[in-house]
C-alpha cells in the first residue's frame, strides 16, 4: 500500500489504535514495503500528511533526523522513506523519547546492522518508559473518574 494511504489510515484511527491502524503502522515501519514510484512531497505536503508543522520538519532536518533531497530549485522533497521516518519520529516524540535519544537512535540506524543490539536496548528502555506512562495515565484517569462520580452525587453537581 502507498505510504500516503498508510499514514492517513493511522491518523484516522479515532479513539484508539485499531488493528487496521496497527497493521498500517507495521507496514510503514517495514522498509521493504516502500514504493519507489511514489512522487516526493514538498515540505508543506509532508507536514500536512504527517501532522507536523513545516518548522518541525526543518528542525528535524537540522538535527540530522531526516535528510530530504533537494530538487533543481533547491526545495526539499520528502520521499516515501523520509515520510516513514517522520511517522516513526512522531510516534517516538509523542511517547516522550528525548531528542538526544532519537538522534542517537537515528545515528545508529545509519551505521547499519551492527548497531541492532544497541538500537534494541534503546527501544526496550523506551518501552519501559511508555509502560510507566500508561500506568500513570491510568491512575490519572481513575482519579478523574472518581471526582466525576463524587460531583454526580453533589447536590449542586
Amino acid at each position: 500500500m502507498a505510504t500516503e494511504a498508510l499514514i492517513e489510515r493511522i491518523l484516522a484511527a479515532g479513539d484508539g489504535p485499531s488493528s487496521s491502524a496497527i497493521d498500517a503502522l507495521h507496514e510503514l515501519l517495514d522498509d521493504a514495503t516502500i514504493e519507489d514510484s511514489a512522487m516526493p512531497k514538498s515540505v508543506a505536503e509532508a507536514a500536512r500528511l504527517v501532522g507536523l508543522s513545516t518548522h518541525t520538519l526543518r528542525y528535524y532536518e537540522q538535527e540530522g533526523l531526516v535528510r530530504p533531497a533537494r530538487n533543481a530549485s533547491g526545495y526539499r522533497e520528502y520521499s516515501a522513506f523520509d515520510l516513514r521516518r517522520l511517522v516513526f519520529l512522531t510516534r517516538m516524540r509523542l511517547s516522550g523519547m528525548t531528542m538526544t535519544d532519537l538522534k542517537r537512535y537515528i545515528m545508529l540506524v545509519e551505521q547499519g546492522p551492527s548497531t541492532i543490539p544497541e538500537r534494541r536496548r534503546i527501544m526496550l528502555d523506551q518501552r519501559n518508559r511508555i509502560m510507566r506512562q500508561i500506568r500513570e495515565l491510568g491512575l490519572a484517569l481513575e482519579t478523574t473518574e472518581y471526582k466525576i462520580r463524587v460531583y454526580d452525587g453533589h447536590p449542586e453537581g
